[in-house]
């Protein structure tokens, strides 16, 4: 089955289920199994992998390009700055070593990790030249709370905010996501299963055996519900990537949302943005 996809403002369809990177490419880790996952995944369809230049000082970049040749057409690609170096001149630079590191000549989205102390026009301006030389597709940022989006949303055309979201991490849902949803920004959610620690947790575990799925499963298919957001789960072996795919099968009921929410309480007030 074709993985569902949502449409960015620019009009580009992604698939609202990717792969991320985070720890990919390690000295301790099995480079030829994370090669394989990430191959695993496109063919897949979950075609979005999404890395930094900050994962491994450039060795997830490397991973990710070594496991996208001969591929490249069929992944979206999406990368981020890091805040110390998100000066327009230190941007370019930044974005032309993640292109060497990949091994290709485009990266498709391209992020600000977090905000830091350069000004935010500088960081735009430096990817609207990014994005006029043809090394960049679109820009967005990461980490950006309500007041962020709204200093930003003046300057430019971002595309997407990936922020930490799942069941425990509702905070967003108040204000943040609607005043993105009202812009057309896309949110994109990363550690969708708080980095495992979501996984026994008895409402979801129960919500899990009513489908047949896993946890982990449940949490994916949470993310995803509205057809609005993507979720970029980590996977580091081939049988990994199969099951976070499958959360695409999952159709979560009223009662199964009913349970969640008593479990995790939807926010009631404005709250600052976690991270990870």
């Amino acid at each position: 089955m074709p993985v569902p996809t949502l449409t960015l403002k620019n009009g580009h369809a992604i698939p609202v289920l990717g792969q991320g990177t985070w720890e990919l490419g390690e000295p301790a880790g099995d480079r030829a199994a994370e090669i394989a996952t990430l191959r695993a995944g496109v063919e897949l369809g979950l075609s979005l992998i999404d890395t930094a230049e900050m994962y491994g000082h450039g060795r997830s970049e490397r991973l990710v390009g070594e496991a996208i040749r001969g591929l490249r057409e069929h992944v979206y690609l999406v990368d981020k700055v890091l805040p110390s170096n998100a000066s327009h001149a230190g941007t370019v630079k930044a974005c032309e070593r993640s292109l060497k590191a990949l091994g290709v000549e485009q990266i498709d989205l391209y992020l600000l990790h977090w905000r830091g102390s350069h000004p935010l026009a500088d960081t735009v301006q430096a990817f609207e030249q990014l994005q006029r030389a043809g090394k960049i597709g679109a820009w967005g940022v990461s980490n950006f709370d309500t007041d962020d989006m709204r200093e930003l949303l003046p300057l430019g055309t971002p595309q997407v905010n990936q922020i930490l979201y799942n069941p425990s991490r509702r905070g967003p849902e108040f204000d943040l996501m609607p005043l993105c949803a009202q812009a057309g920004v896309r949110t994109m959610a990363y550690s969708p299963i708080e980095q495992g620690r979501l996984l026994r947790h008895p409402a979801l575990a129960q919500v899990a055996q009513r489908h047949q799925a896993t946890v982990a499963q449940v949490a994916l298919a949470w993310d995803i519900r509205g057809g609005d957001v993507v979720a970029i789960p980590k996977a580091s072996t081939v049988a990994h990537v199969q099951d976070n795919a499958r959360a695409l099968d999952i159709r979560l009921t009223e009662a199964d949302m009913a349970l969640i929410d008593e479990a995790f309480a939807p926010p009631t007030h404005a709250q600052p943005l976690e991270m990870i």
